[in-house]
């Protein structure tokens, strides 16, 4: 589909809603455009709309929005007492939302995933306020299926997303939007980056591993025994665990007892400034969530990629594909992890300057360099086509 991405001129606030719930790669994108039209449009107001118990409450309020909640569930294909119980609280969330909806008087409601989209864009539907997805996957997940029909546009993260919707003139190719930009990284200095995680000292070739707020704890126990019992001279571990599992994986470390294990690994929680560890690492392990791929493509980071086997409808494999069929990266099904596997493809690509140095420009090929511009103006298009304000 064609669209006018001419700039506006004429800058106008806006109210819009969000709705995104469950993980990181659902709510950061809805963070990142808020951002953006905030960034065009300064008194623009904004309200998430999220679960009680989600990790959308911790990342929202951290970003210094608001967040309301409503009840939903998620719909299983088999009649079970946890489906009933689902369906209720999925009609019941569509009330919620026609009421949060009603009051707030968005001009624009927005989704980027997770079920919680269902209730709030059928409240919307049925209030007549158009409304958008974002979906950042290759593999477009159930809800953005379901309500693709009906959105005003869908923008992808992918351009392998097209073929797996159906309703086609709406679909917008945009890229996903991150935590930061191609300028931003080129700008950052390698030794001040290192020299931020105390690694200043590291000679060697680092590897950064880390999959997530939860951290994985088959990867971080793969990692780690393969140090104690490899403990390549060639490259350094930053091993990023995750919150729930560092006392756990530290207790494992410290029970190998390996000899100057600061010269082969160092542990962390969790990373607030990834665009510095990036600047710091040479290639990374990683999950496959769509802002995981976006990032590594602005970096320019190579990455075994070990896709979650529970994601949903296997959509993280779909975009670890992405990178491996640009030459970018390398999968590592989580079923075939080893120790030897995972050094010797470690050591395949850091020890081969030249194939590190072509997988870093293919990864830096596949980065969307217009992601912002592309989004404000996709909902710059429908607030001014669409003026209609709940009365």
């Amino acid at each position: 589909m064609r669209v006018n991405f001419s700039i506006y001129v004429i800058n106008l606030s806006m109210r819009v809603i969000f709705a995104c719930a469950g993980t990181g790669g659902h709510v950061n994108p809805a963070i990142a455009i808020a951002r953006i039209i905030q960034k065009n449009e300064k008194d623009s107001e904004f309200l998430f709309i999220g679960t009680k118990n989600g990790l959308e409450n911790k990342l929202v309020k951290n970003a210094g929005f608001e967040i309301v909640h409503i009840r939903t569930g998620k719909l299983l294909r088999k009649l079970t007492l946890k489906n009933v119980k689902a369906i209720f609280d999925t009609y019941a969330g569509i009330g919620e939302s026609i009421k949060i909806l009603k009051d707030f008087k968005p001009d624009l409601v927005i989704g980027t995933g997770g079920y919680i989209c269902g209730p709030v864009m059928l409240a919307a539907k049925k209030l007549e306020i158009p409304y958008m997805l974002h979906e950042s996957n290759a593999y477009p997940g159930v809800s953005v299926k379901l309500l693709a029909k009906k959105a005003k546009y869908v923008m992808l993260g992918f351009e392998d997303a097209k073929k797996r919707l159906k309703r086609q003139d709406n679909l917008i190719y945009t890229g996903t939007p991150a935590k930061f930009n191609i300028d931003e990284f080129d700008s950052l200095k390698k030794d001040e980056s290192k020299k931020e995680f105390n690694i200043e000292k590291i000679n060697k070739k680092i590897v950064l591993v880390t999959c997530g707020s939860q951290g994985a704890k088959k990867i971080n126990e793969t990692v780690i025994q393969m140090v104690a019992k490899k403990r390549s001279k060639e490259y350094f571990i930053v091993l990023v665990t995750g919150e729930a599992t560092y006392d756990s994986m530290r207790k494992e470390l410290d029970e190998l007892k390996i000899e100057n294990e600061s010269e082969y690994i160092k542990l962390e929680k969790f990373i607030f400034n990834m665009d510095k560890m990036y600047k710091a690492c040479d290639m990374c392990i990683t999950r496959a969530g769509a802002m995981t791929i976006t990032e590594l493509a602005l970096a320019a980071r190579p990455a075994i990629l070990v896709p979650l086997p529970t994601a949903a409808e296997n959509h993280q494999y779909y975009n670890a594909k992405v990178l491996e069929n640009a030459r970018a990266g390398k999968i590592i099904e989580q079923k075939d992890l080893t120790i030897d596997l995972l050094d010797n493809t470690i050591n395949e690509i850091i020890c081969n300057n030249d194939k590190l140095r072509e997988m870093s420009a293919n990864a830096r090929k596949m980065a969307k360099l217009d992601v912002e511009e592309k989004i404000y103006n996709c909902i710059k298009q429908i607030t001014i086509q669409d003026k209609k304000i709940i009365k």
